[in-house]
């Protein structure tokens, strides 16, 4: 694989470290590969700013092929 060949990743969800992990699973369980970021800056540095008050918090990630999928995925979850 050469640098062309890398698909971008996009954010699909922004939350609380206990909703982005539960939104990853459920992305998970579709089928879609998910990944967290600013996981480890949110738990271990809270003192950087980077807290889910403080206008931080943890983004889920997928490949942009996955995203409109996974986009209805999340809408999904959050209607009542």
């Amino acid at each position: 694989m050469n640098a062309n060949d890398k698909i971008p990743l996009v954010e699909v969800f922004f939350g609380t470290p206990w909703e982005a992990e539960l939104v990853k699973g459920l992305l998970e369980s579709a089928g879609i590969d998910a990944a967290l970021k600013n996981y480890n800056l949110v738990n271990f540095a809270p003192s950087q700013g980077t807290t889910y008050g403080a206008g931080g918090g943890i983004s889920v990630i997928v490949s942009a092929e996955d995203y409109d999928v996974a986009s209805e995925i999340v809408a999904t979850r959050e209607q009542p």
